[in-house]
This record gives structure tokens, C-alpha cells and sequence, in this order.
């Protein structure tokens, strides 16, 4: 139950989104950018990124929205996504990105965790700068995105096909646009 009364029937992030619009663009923004704009990392490896820090902080609305959106861009296939949940260490992805998720679960948790060591890590694995700031600003943002859902209380549902919705409007769309434009009963009977 929210902790503040928030527009019913919308869940998680787009709760605040819909009760505060104002903030919600900015964000948006900000998460559009990093996620969907171009960028060396692809869109598959951004939302990772996005998941393992959400899965991480056990944010279900967020590591589930934005799995929906990594499954999105890799055709369908959840297989990877719940792997990098489980273990990145031993999902099957390329050794940069997990030196970059190494640097993401350690931003998660405290920024000051990253070590010279970790960056010279992923560098050697091909990551360049601008990747590795990008990864940075991933996990602090989805960090705070994951805090705000969670510190209002807000409602995270088990509807699979409702993410599955969101993940490819996400995948497809951006950030800019809302995922969930109607309470989620009538967006999943759409």
C-alpha cells in the first residue's frame, strides 16, 4: 500500500510519474538518454545494466520492467536476462560488460566500492570512457529511480503480460513517452 496517496491502478515508477508529471520529465529524459539514445553499449546492455542494478536492490517492478525491455531487444529471449539476475558472473556475455556490471553492483551499493582496479578492468576488456561513465550513471540513476519506487510504497504487480507490454513499448519507444498511459487494467486488456 503507498505511503502517500497515489494515483490508483498505475504501478510502480509511473505512480510518481503520474502523481507528480513535473518530475517525472526530467527523469524520463534521463533515463531515455541513457537507455535508448545511441551509444556504443547497445540498448540490450543498457537495460542489463538497469536489471541487475533494480534486481540487486530487489526493486520487482524495476528489474521486472526493465528485463521486459532487455528480453525486448534480444528478440524475445529471457534466458540472458535471468542470468545476469542470478550470476552476470557466469551469464554468457561478453567480459566487458561484466566489468561493467562488476562497476554497476558496486555503484549500487556504495559509489566509493569502484575501485582504479575495477576501471582498469573493464578498459582492458574494451570499455572506453564515455561506456563506463555511462554505466556509473546507470546504476546511480537506477539506484535512485529504485529508492523512489520503493520509498512510496508503491505498487509493483505480478502481472507477467503487463511487463512484457512495458518491455516492448520500452524497447521500441524510449522513456520519453509513458509506458503505462491508462490504469494497468485497461493498458493490459488493450
Amino acid at each position: 500500500m503507498p505511503h502517500i496517496e497515489l494515483p490508483e491502478g498505475y504501478p510502480g515508477i509511473s505512480a510518481g510519474f503520474t502523481y507528480r508529471p513535473e518530475t517525472a520529465k526530467p527523469m524520463r529524459e534521463l533515463a531515455h538518454i541513457l537507455l535508448h539514445e545511441p551509444n556504443s553499449l547497445a540498448p540490450a546492455e543498457r537495460e542489463l545494466i538497469a536489471t541487475h542494478v533494480s534486481a540487486g536492490n530487489n526493486t520487482k517492478f524495476c528489474a521486472l520492467s526493465h528485463g521486459a525491455a532487455a528480453t525486448a531487444h534480444l528478440g524475445g529471449d529471457d534466458t540472458l536476462v535471468k542470468q545476469v539476475k542470478t550470476d552476470f558472473t557466469s551469464a554468457e556475455i561478453s567480459p566487458k560488460l561484466k566489468a561493467l556490471l562488476n562497476i554497476a553492483g558496486k555503484v549500487r551499493q556504495d559509489g566509493k566500492l569502484v575501485t582504479s582496479a575495477d576501471v582498469e578492468a573493464a578498459r582492458r576488456e574494451g570499455a572506453t570512457d564515455l561506456e563506463i561513465h555511462d554505466t556509473v550513471l546507470i546504476a546511480a540513476a537506477f539506484s535512485m529511480f529504485n529508492r523512489y519506487v520503493d520509498g512510496l510504497g508503491t505498487w509493483q504487480p505480478d502481472n507477467s503480460e503487463m511487463y512484457a507490454q512495458m518491455g516492448k513499448h520500452l524497447a521500441e519507444e524510449g522513456y520519453r513517452a509513458p509506458s503505462v498511459k491508462h490504469p494497468v487494467e485497461e493498458a493490459v486488456a488493450s
